[in-house]
């Protein structure tokens, strides 16, 4: 079988010398003629030039990364819809990583920048470690993170504040008439699981409500841990009337318990949840949710990543989004069903309030895209 055209077998076909296809397939001057003759050849013998030997020589490989704890997960999804054109505008490939939340492996992909297979990374460490910090500092190829990091370190950073988007979330609640607002959770040595456990008691705090533990649970940010999660909960506070959920798939668990348990929604327990993705709008009922900006989170890191690329001495810079709160069926229905009706969720728009102010009031009206807006 034929490996294909070589240099050898281009020149032969131009009628030119090796040393000029060289030149011409490596983008070195030469005279038009040869060029044309050259490329025309090429073109006749399907030559398809090797991305692999030009990036060992450029030491550039056109492409960059993005790590990510799940592949799966609407909120990563939604960043790539939004890195990915703006990449390839610029000539990038986009590699996709899946971690599995798995800091070792985080580590392993940060000392890799070394090797040049990919010319700049995005990541988002749910747990930022020393190491990662050191890793950070060292990488030898530009590195933007989405999620907080702690002040002064040297990485291009894109943030949100999630503790803000939890108190919209229970103030939201609270002007509900709730009072016994559980919340359902990640794990707590995680950065996201952290900072919304401790924006949740200043939260209640704040509006005067005890801090119950008994009120709070801690699971994983899946599914079915957040079904289990809420299950633990509602066993050990049967009385609660809402629920906050540190994101869309574990709010989609709790609708399954409360669903199975008889528990009408919003009727007798509201439930929010984190992220506004895409499982928002395609819940029943709709899912009230924080969005913490994923697509804009998305497109403002591969922007800084370009950016770096093009000035690589420059001041780290750091980008914040702002949360808003979506307020949908789960939450303010006033008459939601208790079952879904039988039409196809994913053809309805749902109407939603955008709520972003301060005081928690209605600034605009929008309508549900299928969570193009999430964290």
């Amino acid at each position: 079988m034929s490996d294909g055209p070589t240099i050898t077998t281009i020149a032969q076909r131009a009628g030119v010398s090796i040393a000029s296809v060289s030149r011409v397939l490596n983008g070195l001057p030469t005279k038009a003629e040869t060029e044309r003759r050259v490329m025309s050849a090429a073109r006749e013998l399907g030559y398809v030039p090797n991305s692999v030997a030009r990036s060992l020589k450029s030491r550039r490989s056109n492409q960059l990364g993005f790590a990510m704890a799940d592949i799966g997960n609407p909120v990563y999804l939604a960043m790539i819809r939004e890195i990915q054109p703006v990449l390839r505008a610029a000539g990038y490939r986009l590699v996709l990583h899946s971690t599995n939340a798995d800091t070792d492996d985080e580590i392993d992909v940060l000392r890799g920048l070394g090797e040049r297979y990919i010319d700049g990374l995005i990541m988002i460490p749910l747990r930022v470690t020393g190491e990662h910090l050191k890793m950070f500092a060292a990488a030898r190829a530009p590195v933007v993170v989405i999620g907080s990091v702690p002040e002064g370190t040297p990485v291009d950073n894109v943030r949100t504040d999630s503790r803000e988007g939890v108190r919209l979330a229970v103030e939201h609640l609270h002007g509900l008439g709730r009072r016994r607002i559980g919340f359902v959770n990640g794990p707590l040595d995680t950065v996201p699981g952290a900072a919304r456990a401790a924006a949740y008691a200043e939260a209640v705090r704040a509006l005067g409500l005890p801090h119950d533990p008994a009120l709070a649970e801690v699971g994983d940010f899946y599914r079915a841990d957040g079904a289990r999660a809420t299950a633990r909960l509602l066993e050990r506070a049967p009385d609660v009337d809402a629920l906050l959920c540190a994101n869309d798939l574990i709010a989609l668990g709790a609708l399954d318990v409360l669903r199975r348990e008889g528990r009408r929604v919003p009727q007798d327990v509201a439930v929010a949840g984190m992220d506004d993705t895409d499982l928002a709008t395609l819940a029943w009922p709709p899912l009230t949710s924080v969005s913490l900006g994923s697509p804009e989170r998305g497109r403002a890191a591969a922007e800084l990543l370009l950016d770096r690329l093009a000035s690589r001495d420059r001041e780290p810079r750091v980008v914040t989004v702002e949360p808003r709160l979506v307020v949908r069926a789960s939450t303010a229905g006033d008459d939601a069903p208790g079952e879904p009706p039988a039409v196809d969720a994913s053809t309805v728009d749902t109407p939603a309030r955008d709520v972003s102010a301060r005081d928690g009031s209605a600034v605009g009206e929008t309508v549900g895209d299928s969570g193009r807006e999430a964290p």
